[in-house]
């Protein structure tokens, strides 16, 4: 990445969103979310049991009594890079940081992922409990961790190192404590959850052939109340429009690329822009664009990226096929419109790949994370994200994704931040719902 556009990141970077962040990708704000959903009283009780257990209790002290060392793992975790597709040295550390936990077995899969194992009694089912060892910030960027009063600040601290931290702090206190599931606890850092990484780190982990996951717990944001039951499903394109290229005035007549762009943008949006308003939340964007050399030269090439996104794959589909239809109609345009010279040419790559899908809130993982919620005295909130959960929900697989406790603001952004606000709750409820999930 040459120094333009180093620069270039950094400040779209400062000018992302400042407000306090749940997970890394925006939730949808749709009627669902609204809705109050009960908690059936089985769930209630199985969760206050389980947390009476001494064992529990125990693990609950560690919790606390671990926060100066769980700290220090923060940081350390916090600064080693990871960026996008190059996170091998933070999960060299990770998976270190998992043997020394207590685990069973430790290794790192073909793709990066740190996968290690707790042996269940019987091992009949499988439960994932899972955070995402890349960030979104290139080689190069600063993450030395900087300490403000009681508040910790570098880009990468709460998405998604906390989730790491709370990771490996859950499988010590296992360990610590002697707690025997019946389930097999598969623990993951997964690469690839970010930007164009485009969850490769789950959708291995999924594979034909993979390992069988019976239950899926994602760790990603903070808080202890929030539950990601849907999945924001994703389309996201490079769109390439190509011709000869050449001289402004001696050229003149020849196809121009970004005349094609700008046409389908036009075509795209405006039929988009009826397609989305009515039916399930869908939304575009043509987010990127970019292309020509100089004022005085018609461009050889015109390129956008487009985000698309919707909890409802056959909506997503149609918004796809919109977006289609507009490109070919404005290559079809242009071309007509030329005086000499070949015709335009177009690339339509996808780059982005998120699959949709859902968790019924009626489903007993999502119930216990409700219970858990509301047994550590918070208001459990339902909503809908874009997170590696999405993986599991499209395979029919019951999954959520649940906050690592604490307060943080400004994900995405070099001024992001965490601080240890009731942080151990996020710690109580992962393990609650763990336990209630593996068997205890």
């Amino acid at each position: 990445m040459n120094q333009l556009i180093k620069v270039a990141f950094v400040c779209t970077l400062l000018l992302s969103s400042t407000s306090h962040y749940l997970f890394a990708q925006e939730e949808a704000d749709d009627e669902e979310s609204k809705k109050v959903v009960p908690i059936d009283a089985k769930y209630t009780t199985e969760i206050s049991t389980l947390a009476k257990k001494p064992a529990v209790q125990s693990a609950f002290k560690l919790f606390t009594d671990w926060e100066p060392q769980t700290k220090k793992t923060l940081i350390t975790l916090t600064e080693i890079p990871s960026p996008p597709f190059k996170e091998t040295e933070r999960a060299k550390a990770f998976a270190a940081l998992m043997k020394e936990a207590g685990a069973d077995s430790v290794w790192i899969d073909e793709v990066g992922n740190v996968l290690a194992t707790r042996k269940g009694r019987s091992g009949r089912k499988t439960v994932v409990v899972e955070a995402h060892l890349d960030t979104v910030f290139p080689a190069g960027t600063d993450v030395k961790v900087k300490q403000k009063g009681d508040t910790l600040y570098a880009p990468g601290i709460g998405d998604d190192t906390r989730g790491l931290t709370a990771v490996m702090t859950i499988l010590k206190a296992l360990k610590q404590t002697n707690i025997q599931t019946d389930a097999t606890i598969l623990f993951v850092g997964a690469v690839g959850e970010e930007g164009l990484g485009d969850l490769r780190g789950v959708k291995h982990l999924l594979r034909p052939g993979g390992p069988k996951i019976d239950s899926y717990i994602a760790v990603d944001g903070d808080g202890y109340t929030n539950i990601t039951h849907r999945g924001l499903g994703s389309h996201r394109y490079r769109i390439t429009f190509k011709g000869p290229g050449g001289h402004s005035y001696g050229a003149f007549g020849i196809v121009n690329p970004h005349g094609a762009l700008g046409k389908a943008i036009y075509h795209f949006t405006t039929e988009a822009d009826k397609f989305t308003k009515e039916g399930v939340k869908t939304t575009y964007s043509v987010s990127v664009i970019g292309g020509g050399t100089s004022v005085n030269a018609i461009p050889y090439e015109s390129w956008m990226e487009v985000d698309m996104r919707s909890e409802s794959p056959e909506k997503l589909k149609g918004i796809d096929a919109l977006l289609q239809v507009a490109v070919q109609q404005a290559l079809k345009e242009e071309n007509a419109m030329k005086r000499r010279g070949p015709d335009l040419t177009v690339d339509v790559k996808l780059v982005g790949d998120r699959p949709s899908g859902r968790t019924e809130p009626t489903t007993p993982i999502v119930q216990r994370a409700m219970a858990a919620s509301k047994f550590l005295k918070g208001e459990p909130k339902l909503n809908a994200s874009s997170t590696n959960a999405n993986g599991p929900f499209s395979k029919g697989i019951p999954a959520i994704t649940i906050g690592s406790g604490g307060t943080g603001a400004n994900a995405h952004s070099l001024k992001e931040w965490w601080l240890n606000d009731k942080g151990v709750l996020g710690l109580e409820r992962i393990l609650l719902v763990l336990l209630a999930e593996a068997g205890y």
